[in-house]
């Protein structure tokens, strides 16, 4: 296939003209009291070798799933290796990844490519600060096998079809890890996830000749369960931690393991959702894919002991409000809007 030359979506002239309009550019990285300042330090996630979860001895496998617990509670992130998935499957999805990109914005947004998932910056941004320099496709799991959806990209199909059952495997495998540590009953989260639900976002962050300042992708928390992210060795991801925003160092084939807002829920807070963002970058442009481990839209969402910090609420509640809350404010409220009135 032809690599375009215009295959890049008009972030410029979006962020141009969002800057015409508002005042000079602001710093958009934050300091302790989520003012303006500078990147504080770089973080070292906890590295978790899940190969001790097949140990034979059974105090390791223990103490395994004891450390994502445990990181689970303390940060709401955690990278992983010896996950399973294999070096060799994680190469041959970056690279159909960028052939995916690579094509023209044209058919990119024309050609019904991925369920015609295709979605770019952030149409709704009104400030610099709710712009993301990024674009990425969005695909339900339900149609990661349909061949209709991939057009040309056929080989895209089977090397996406093997990933996503890695990932979802890896997903329900940690997810029943955090379940059973504050639950007695096994198998819960393979009843409450519905793979309906789950999807894949593919996510390229153009090199951004602008500002190093500029959000690859804005400040948020996840609404899922949990997310597993494989990332590039380029960088920028950043998490806030103890009230300062932290940059994690990108691990060749460890994957990132983060906790979503529903997990926060059922777990009445003990496991944690983290707002994270991505920076972008000035020289080079980033690859990223993440998986999302969903419930179905009518799934209730409670906590595992009493009393709850929140009401209960289905999924399908929780993203409509997150989706009202975006067009009305620029920016997602989240769990705050669940929190119990008495």
């Amino acid at each position: 296939m032809v690599i375009q030359s215009n295959s890049n979506p008009p972030l410029y002239d979006h962020l141009g003209h969002l800057l015409s309009l508002s005042h000079p550019l602001e710093t958009t990285t934050c300091n302790a009291d989520g003012g303006g300042g500078g990147l504080e330090q770089e973080c070292q996630l906890p590295l978790i070798d899940l190969s001790g979860l097949n140990s034979p001895d059974e105090k390791e496998k223990l103490a395994c799933a004891a450390a994502i617990c445990r990181a689970s509670s303390e940060w709401g992130f955690f990278q992983v290796i010896n996950h399973g998935i294999s070096p060799e499957l994680l190469k041959k999805m970056t690279k159909e990844q960028q052939l995916l990109f690579e094509t023209s914005f044209e058919t990119k947004t024309t050609c019904g490519l991925l369920d015609n998932s295709y979605r770019w910056g952030n149409p709704t941004a009104i400030t610099p600060k709710q712009f993301s320099w990024c674009e990425a496709f969005h695909i339900p799991l339900t149609k990661i096998s349909e061949e209709s959806c991939y057009g040309d990209f056929t080989s895209l199909r089977i090397v996406m079809t093997e990933y996503a059952a890695a990932m979802s495997k890896l997903s329900r495998l940690l997810a029943t890890i955090l379940t059973e540590n504050l639950s007695q009953k096994r198998g819960e989260i393979n009843e409450i996830c519905d793979e309906s639900s789950c999807f894949l976002r593919l996510n390229h962050y153009p090199a951004c000749p602008l500002s190093p300042e500029i959000f690859g992708l804005v400040p948020h928390t996840d609404s899922d369960f949990l997310t597993i992210l494989h990332q590039d060795e380029v960088g920028g991801l950043q998490l806030m931690k103890d009230s300062r925003w932290v940059a994690v160092n990108p691990i060749q084939d460890a994957l990132i393991v983060n906790i979503g807002d529903l997990f926060q829920a059922w777990s009445n807070d003990t496991y944690k959702s983290v707002e994270h963002k991505v920076m972008a970058n000035g020289m080079m442009e980033r690859y990223s894919i993440a998986y999302f481990l969903c419930p179905s839209y009518d799934t209730l969402i409670g906590s595992c002991r009493e009393p709850s910090v929140y009401r209960k609420f289905t999924f399908g509640e929780f993203r409509k409000q997150v989706q009202e809350d975006v067009k009305k404010t620029g920016h997602k409220v989240g769990l705050p809007r669940f929190l119990q009135t008495e």
